[in-house]
C-alpha cells in the first residue's frame, strides 16, 4: 500500500492496511465478516492524520474548500440519487 500523507502516521497506516486487506479478502469477500474488525486501527490512523493536518494548517483549508463547494456537492448528490 502507499505511504500516509503524514510520514509520522506511516506505521499505524501500515498496520491498518494489513488488517483491512486480510479481513476484506479472508472474511468479507467470503461472506464471513459482517463487521470491520479493523475499526480500532482505522480510528488510530484517522486520529494521527487529523493531528498532522492540524499541525500543518491543512485542516482549515479543507474546511474552507468543503464550504466553498457545498452547493455543488449537494447538486451532484441529488443527481446521483434520482
Amino acid at each position: 500500500m502507499s505511504s500516509s500523507l503524514a510520514p509520522e502516521c506511516n506505521e499505524v497506516k501500515e498496520r491498518y492496511d494489513a488488517c483491512f486487506l486480510k479481513w476484506y479478502s479472508e472474511k468479507y469477500l467470503r461472506g464471513k465478516g459482517t463487521t470491520d474488525e479493523c475499526a480500532a486501527l482505522f480510528k488510530d490512523y484517522k486520529h494521527c492524520l487529523t493531528n498532522a493536518l492540524k499541525e500543518r494548517g491543512i485542516d482549515k483549508m479543507l474546511e474552507e474548500a468543503r464550504e466553498d463547494h457545498k452547493e455543488n456537492d449537494a447538486a451532484n448528490l441529488r443527481r446521483k440519487c434520482k
